[in-house]
């Protein structure tokens, strides 16, 4: 069932073992009064600049790189309530320690690292659905628990440009989850507002971009391509997912290895490193990407043991089979937009 290999995925991507995570959870004990999120109380932040977090974790081979806090990113995780013995809970709770310490070093560890280069990283927590809600009807309940998902993160974003944004330029990032919460922030609180001008790019993989969701906010064009938006989801050479049939490729996406929209294919060669199960190793090379109909299509990916990896859905790896290339994108982008905002 997909819902099953999903759940193996994320664990073959961004995970080494479940006791990894027993282990943290003494690091996150931290009780909600009211059961909702308190930005001002650094814990309800999974990264922080005024903290000392996973996501300040660098590839060892990337010690010795020049670094700097030129910008912001606000960065949304993607979905980490994963457990099969959910009971009846859809929403995660905000305070579960060990969902906490599995958020934090999974997806913040292996992708909100990719941006500590060259910005600042903010990560709220917030009250999640849980994975099994994206495989039944959507209908007003189903919209009912994203709309919970989706305040925190308002409340969250409002709070950072209250207390921490000073008027820096920013970057809106997620995955999966964390990506169709960061589309709906930047549909109601930074296109055709002030913010879009501060706006560098947002870079939200793992869900799609309808071609008539922005009006004023643009898929980016190319490397350099500022206040634009950056979106691709990875599958198999061929391999079209049952539920994205009905798409009929009325989605925008992005190839990571050329940063265009077109259909150009770009080699293995083209790919700068990837990081997988091994935070401190970069696998070069590791996969191609051409896109089609709204996808990312690519070749078998190339990594230890990669011949046991049966799946034609790469979504855990939308960033990490592309780390190199999306951190070097991030430079270019912040370089072009202080460039043209200089007077």
């Amino acid at each position: 069932m997909r819902f099953w290999t999903i759940l193996t995925l994320f664990s073959l991507f961004l995970a080494s073992c479940s006791d990894k995570y027993q282990a943290f959870r003494s690091q996150y004990q931290f009780k909600s009064p009211n059961g909702a999120p308190d930005y001002a109380n650094l814990d309800y932040w999974a990264a922080h600049p005024r903290k000392h977090d996973p996501s300040d974790s660098i590839p060892r081979p990337l010690l010795g790189e020049s670094r700097d806090t030129l910008v912001d990113v606000f960065f949304l995780y993607p979905t980490s309530f994963t457990m099969k013995d959910h009971g009846n809970k859809m929403t995660a709770d905000i305070d579960d320690d060990y969902l906490n310490a599995k958020t934090d070093y999974s997806s913040i560890l292996y992708q909100a690292s990719v941006f500590n280069q060259h910005a600042r990283v903010f990560a709220p927590r917030y009250r999640q659905v849980h994975l099994s809600t994206f495989y039944i009807e959507q209908n007003a309940f189903t919209d009912s628990l994203y709309d919970i998902a989706y305040a925190d993160i308002k409340n969250a974003f409002q709070y950072y440009l209250d207390h921490w944004n000073n008027g820096r330029p920013f970057i809106i990032a997620g995955h999966s989850q964390g990506s169709k919460m960061a589309e709906r922030l930047l549909k109601e609180m930074v296109e055709g507002k002030p913010l879009q001008e501060k706006l560098i790019a947002a870079y939200v993989p793992g869900w799609s971009v309808p071609k008539e969701l922005f009006s004023s906010l643009k898929i980016c064009s190319g490397p350099s391509a500022t206040g634009c938006v950056c979106s691709w989801r990875t599958f198999k050479n061929g391999y079209l997912p049952s539920w994205l049939e009905k798409e009929n490729g009325n989605s925008y996406a992005t190839n990571p290895l050329n940063w265009t929209s077109g259909a150009d294919y770009a080699p293995r060669s083209a790919n700068k490193g990837a990081i997988l199960l091994k935070f401190n190793k970069i696998y070069k090379h590791s996969t191609d990407g051409k896109i089609e109909n709204g996808i990312l299509y690519v070749k078998k990916p190339k990594f230890p043991w990669s011949f046991l990896y049966r799946t034609k859905n790469y979504h855990p790896g939308d960033i990490n089979l592309y780390y190199m290339n999306v951190r070097e994108n991030v430079a270019q982008r912040i370089q072009a937009w202080f460039a043209a905002h200089t007077h």
